[in-house]
């Protein structure tokens, strides 16, 4: 095997994320990063004209509830600015007090915490025997780098999102169910789709985390906020926010961004299917552009439903039917498990912005390890290619490439080859490969 990827010091403390180090070259380059991403979003505020992108709207929605002015408009049919459900609004009123360059430096730290969180915690869920050496470590950190500069930049918290589902793994693995499902039941109240993780846990028989989940949801939902916005009020801006954000959809989109849920931006697994089988303008999001379509097909939209839904229950058969049962599981095995649930939850948003790909950065570091340390040296080259064609693939939603591509879904694939490899990974573990596969693989699981 190639010895830069591989460290020969022995093994610390099992499954303990490794703490940053001033003394490590990549560390001190990952804190340069980190004051580049975060200059990025600083200079402008105050050199410039004040930073774009998501940021203002993150003020704005911690100043309404400073003032106690309401976060949505009275009638759901109008404009909403805020799309999220009231606690992440009450949470970023604590650094909106101080103003907007205090707000913005706390989301910078948030972000930088999350993207080391998210390296580290990857690694020591990675289920390999081996340790990463520097240069694997910092290889899916490297690979990811383009979504990590969408974080900082539009100020979107899908990297703190992936950073506590990890710890919520994480500490699933380390007995602590409850602790597990206050984080999952965060990242949900911020941002629904995290909320995939819960038939997961059922399956799983995690009984004491799907309870954790569902209770910390509705303290975080409808106890947290009530203090501040009153109860009555927070409830009543909750059924708002549901019935504008997740009940309602029709034929010209869900939620309240109907331009983009079925234009290139989006590539969920229901965006795609819908722009494959029915005539959808997929530059609905600028109105410059003349439209066009995709489509292979033509069915109404109950129909294109139907294939969503067809579609979803054979991913999730085929996900089930992968699934060691539990006697056969090991460290490996669950790594592997856990990375084809992120590809899954990745594409099961109904709304999934490039951005939203960050979440690969679990699955991609998964792989990388098998590619570096699996015993076999077919396995090691073909998932190196693998990862290749994955990557080459999410390359295509770079500028300068035709917004087709997108609409195409071309990371939508990426995520299906990854997913794929995890699975032929589960299916086929080293230990059934001969004396020559890694020994000690077996480990306990929770």
């Amino acid at each position: 095997m190639d010895p830069t990827v591989i460290s020969t010091a022995p093994l610390a403390k099992p499954e303990a994320p490794r703490r940053l180090s001033l003394r490590a070259p990549l560390d001190l380059l990952f804190l340069f990063c980190c004051l580049l991403l975060t200059a990025d979003v600083l200079i402008p505020e105050i050199f410039g004209h004040g930073k774009t992108k998501d940021y203002g709207l993150w003020y704005w929605a911690g100043q309404q509830v400073l003032q106690g002015r309401p976060l949505y408009p009275g009638d759901i049919s109008d404009y909403f600015e805020f799309i999220y459900p009231p606690l992440p609004a009450v949470l970023l009123a604590i650094p909106s007090w101080f103003g907007k360059i205090p707000l913005y430096v706390v989301l910078s730290i948030l972000n930088a915490v999350a993207w080391w969180c998210t390296g580290t915690f990857s690694q020591v869920m990675a289920g390999s025997d081996r340790r990463a050496g520097p240069w694997l470590e910092a290889l899916p950190a490297f690979v990811t780098v383009t979504f990590v500069f969408d974080m900082f930049d539009l100020g979107q918290p899908n990297l703190v999102l992936l950073a506590m589902m990890l710890y919520g793994f994480w500490s699933l693995r380390h007995q602590r169910p409850w602790l597990a499902g206050f984080m999952f039941a965060l990242a949900t109240a911020i941002k629904v789709f995290p909320i995939a993780v819960l038939p997961y846990l059922i399956w799983r028989r995690k009984w004491a985390a799907v309870v954790a989940t569902v209770a910390f949801i509705g303290i975080l939902l409808y106890v947290v906020p009530a203090p501040i916005r009153g109860f009555e009020r927070n409830a009543a801006e909750l059924a708002t926010w549901y019935q504008a954000m997740v009940g309602s959809s029709s034929e010209k989109g869900f939620g309240q961004r109907g331009e983009q849920n079925w234009s290139w931006v989006n590539q969920s697994l229901i965006a795609v299917t819908h722009r494959l089988v029915r005539p959808i303008n997929y530059n609905l999001e600028d109105p410059s552009k003349p439209p066009r379509t995709m489509n292979v097909i033509d069915v109404d939209y109950r129909t294109a439903n139907w294939i969503v839904l067809a579609l979803s229950a054979l991913l999730g058969l085929g996900f089930i039917a992968i699934m060691p049962r539990q006697a056969p599981r090991t460290a490996r095995s669950d790594a592997e498990e856990l990375g084809i649930l992120f590809c899954l939850m990745t594409i099961a948003s109904p709304l999934a912005r490039q951005y939203y790909f960050m979440w690969l950065f679990f699955p991609m570091t998964v792989l990388m390890h098998r590619a570096a340390f699996d015993a076999r040296a077919n396995v090691r080259l073909g998932t190196w290619l693998a990862l290749g064609a994955a990557g080459i693939l999410m390359l295509l939603s770079l500028p300068w490439f035709p917004n087709v591509i997108q609409a195409w879904g071309n990371n939508l694939v990426a995520t299906a080859i990854l997913a794929g490899s995890l699975a032929w990974h589960i299916r086929h573990p080293p230990v059934a490969a001969g004396p020559e596969a890694a020994p000690a693989l077996k480990a306990q699981t929770p």
